[in-house]
């Protein structure tokens, strides 16, 4: 059931929403998808949305952007910060000139916090640790002291700060590294624990597969990244004066490949490391988005993009069918 039906505001599709573990297939899916149902796909990756990171990112290339509207990649210089509160206003907006023209929004990315941010609205318990953020967060402590970053925190948080005494350094890392990860103040979102959800109406995919298949297709996809060139993708940021301390440093392989370039490692670890970090960040992608009740899973093992676009398709209309309208 293809959305060229609906009229320009007479009514609003629930957003496709397709999700799962880096490497399962989701853009290749969802380019399928918004072709054969006029859709347009909004990225929930929080490295995409960085210019400059397109091999190590996995962008879909320029000739497919042509094809489909393509949302919320390459929006930001690679040395801003950005965070789950940012990307929810930005994707709300499209989202709602999607609905305003008529057509259908799909939302495709591995970012579960994006995701939730939008379709959920963001709440304390839904903001997870971010181990590069606290690591960080606790040598400024050893640094500078506990008081010094209880100060910064009294600057973002003051209501946070009020309750947490100047020595104690497990929670004011807490509440910095929320602060820092989602643009809200952890005071705030504790407030919207007891509060309505956004309510954003979405019908939620998840892509799965058996995982020996899916560290075969993460392998393969980091040497094929490595023969694009991204070796010269990440000289080209740092000889721009990107410095490997930017937040989109912290995508997956940039800092592996720094370390390489700089002769800490050579190109064969570098390679294995990169594989194996992908490998476990796809098991905590899985770990997190299998807490979502509302994702209906799909077994994408050995199945490909033509047949899993269709089931979605399938799936989709199926459960429109059935599907109030906000």
């Amino acid at each position: 059931m293809p959305p060229g039906h609906l009229q320009p505001n007479s009514d609003r599709y629930p957003v496709l929403t397709i999700v799962g573990p880096t490497a399962v297939g989701k853009t290749e899916a969802a380019i399928r998808v918004a072709l054969d149902m006029q859709g347009e796909i909004m990225s929930a990756d929080s490295m995409a949305v960085y210019k400059g990171l397109d091999i190590g990112t996995a962008k879909p290339s320029k000739e497919v952007q042509q094809k489909v509207p393509y949302h919320l990649i390459d929006i930001v210089e690679p040395t801003d910060s950005f965070n789950a509160a940012m990307f929810a206003t930005l994707a709300t907006s499209v989202l709602q000139d999607c609905w305003h023209r008529g057509c259908l929004p799909i939302l495709v990315g591995g970012t579960g916090l994006y995701v939730r941010a939008l379709l959920d609205g963001l709440t304390l318990c839904g903001v997870p640790a971010d181990p590069p953020t606290r690591s960080r967060l606790h040598a400024e402590i050893c640094r500078r002291g506990a008081p010094a970053l209880h100060t910064e925190l009294r600057r973002v948080d003051p209501e946070a700060a009020a309750r947490i005494h100047p020595n104690d350094t497990v929670r004011i890392v807490r509440a910095l590294e929320v602060y820092e990860v989602t643009g809200q103040p952890m005071s705030r979102l504790a407030h919207a624990e007891s509060g309505p959800g956004r309510g954003v109406p979405s019908i939620r995919f998840g892509l799965c597969m058996r995982m020996d298949a899916l560290d075969r297709r993460i392998n393969q996809r980091v040497d094929a990244m490595f023969a694009a060139g991204w070796l010269d993708e990440v000289r080209a940021l740092l000889s721009r004066g990107v410095p490997d301390t930017a937040p989109s440093m912290r995508a997956l392989g940039y800092r592996e490949i720094i370390s390489h370039l700089r002769g800490i490692i050579s190109l064969d670890e570098c390679v294995h490391m990169v594989k194996k970090s992908t490998r476990r960040y796809a098991r905590r992608q899985m770990t997190w988005f299998r807490a979502d009740p509302h994702i209906r899973w799909l077994d994408v093992t050995d199945t490909d993009a033509d047949e899993v676009a269709a089931r979605l398709i399938q799936l989709y209309t199926t459960a429109l069918g059935g599907h109030p309208n906000p």
